[in-house]
This record gives C-alpha cells, structure tokens and sequence, in this order.
C-alpha cells in the first residue's frame, strides 16, 4: 500500500509540475505493483489523473491562466476519437496493445530530451499581448482541433490523459507562456478523462474502490506538492527526470512485450534461416 501512496504522490507531483505525464506514468506504475493488465490499470490510472487534473485547473482558474475556450474546443474535438479509442482497446491483444504503449512513451522521453524549443515570433496560434487570449480564426481552430482529434485518440486507447500530446503541441503552435499552457492542459485532460471514464462506467467497468481511492488522493496530493515547488525547479531539470523515468518504465514494458510475443527468438531463428540461405546459395 505505502508503493500506491509513493506512486500517486510522484504522478501528481510531475503532474502538476508539467501539466503531462500523469497518465503516461500512472498506467505502467499500476501495472508493476498491482500486477495488473494495461486494460484493468488504464481506467484506474485515468481515473486519478482526470481528477487531480481538476484541482489543478481549478487553481488555474482561480489564477487566470487557464485559456478555457481553446481548452473546451481541444476536448469537445477530442470526444469522438476518445470513443473510437476505447474501442480499439477492446479488440487490440493486450500484449501489442503494451507494446504500443511502451513505444508511446520512448517517443515523449526522446520529445523531452530535445530541449526547450526556440522562441516562436510567428506562432501558428498568436496570443493577443493586450488581452491575453488567442485571436480566432480558421488556423487557430484547425490546429487546436487537431490536437483535440490526436489527444482524444490517444487516451481513449492507451487510457492517458493526453497532456503529454497537448503540452509540447501548445508550445510549439501557440505563443503562450508555459503556465498558461499548463493549466489549459489540466483543464483539457480533465474534460477529456472525464468522457472517457464516463464510457468506461457505461461498460461497465468494475473499478476496485480501495485502491483506486487511495490512488487518486495521493495523485491530488501530489499535484498539490507539484505545483508549491514548481517555481524552484528550472523546467530542463523537470523534464530530465521526467524523460529518464519514462525511459525506464518503457523500457521495461517493452521488453516483457517482445518476451510475451517470442519476438527475440524469432530474430534469432530469422536470422538463422538467412544465414543457412546465404551460406547454400553462396556454395551452390
């Protein structure tokens, strides 16, 4: 039990730090300790996610840096893929379904190893420096829509939050400051969780009370934790070791996927077979 605590304390810390990796992290961390399957950890690990992301943007709100249309117009984009998401979960083995999941994750370590990107001056999506809020045109709907339709997909199947689609997508369309674009990717994975645990109720899903209440009060103590010490942490060494703990959990899934999935023995017999090929036709 003191490993759950551990778990949603350190998942609703980088959470409120990031305003993504919650979900990202909560699902293989549900999978080690609990020895669940990624279908009965997502919903759990969604579960928590989606409501420390509500303390979270209800602090945003309070402090007026959430841009709240852009973040209902991302999640109202983000519910038909969310549905289609789910479905695919449904019918995907789960063993590729971890696999996906893991290659998910070196994709936003590799993401947050890159740095932090230049300055834009001409922003896809501008922000109107009087008003602070986006000037709205096609351009900006389509490309935050586009985020909406990827995030939504995202967590519907793999049972994520979708902050860590939104967050570097946001920073490198739009012009906004990075708590602006946290606190709008809080309220997004809060609307966008929500649909999806709502479907997931409606299947049916037999969350186990205990253990998901104590997960999700850790999550939100967490994110509590993460946003007091946001502003004495520099954001490279935030997402340095968000990066390395993604590696590691990825690393893990993905190597107990290709064991399930016999892939390495089957390299090295097709790799056998070539070589006996190779050696026959070269002699013959």
């Amino acid at each position: 039990m003191l490993i759950l605590i551990l778990e949603g304390v350190l998942i609703g810390c980088l959470l409120g730090l990031t305003g993504a990796g919650g979900g990202i992290l909560a699902v293989p961390a549900l999978m080690v300790s609990q020895n669940w399957s990624v279908a009965l950890a997502a919903p759990v690990g969604l579960l928590a996610v989606t409501l420390a992301a509500l303390v979270g943007a209800i602090q945003g709100l309070i402090n007026k840096t959430i841009r709240y249309k852009a973040a209902i117009w991302i999640a109202l984009l983000s519910i038909p893929t969310a549905k289609y998401g789910i479905y695919l979960s449904h019918i995907i083995s789960p063993v590729w379904l971890t696999l996906t999941f893991s290659m998910v994750m070196f994709y936003v370590a590799y993401r947050g190893f890159l740095g932090e990107p230049s300055e834009l001056t001409h922003s896809v999506c501008q922000i109107n420096q009087e008003t602070g809020k986006f000037i709205w045109n096609m351009k900006t709907a389509a490309v935050l829509g586009g985020i909406g339709i990827i995030s939504g997909l995202l967590t519907g199947l793999l049972g994520v939050g979708g902050g860590f689609v939104i967050v570097p997508a946001l920073r490198k369309f739009t012009n906004l400051n990075m708590k602006s674009i946290i606190a709008t990717s809080l309220l997004v994975i809060f609307c966008i969780g929500s649909i999806s645990i709502f479907i997931n109720v409606l299947n049916g899903f037999p969350y186990p009370k205990e253990i998901s209440s104590i997960f999700i009060v850790s999550c939100i103590i967490g994110l509590l934790i993460g946003r007091l010490i946001i502003n004495y942490l520099s954001a490279k060494m935030i997402k340095t070791i968000f990066s390395i703990l993604v590696i590691i959990v990825a690393l893990g899934l993905f190597i107990s996927s290709l064991s399930e999935l016999n892939f390495i023995w089957f390299i090295k017999g097709l790799i056998g077979n070539r070589l006996i090929y190779v050696v026959c036709h070269y002699f013959w």
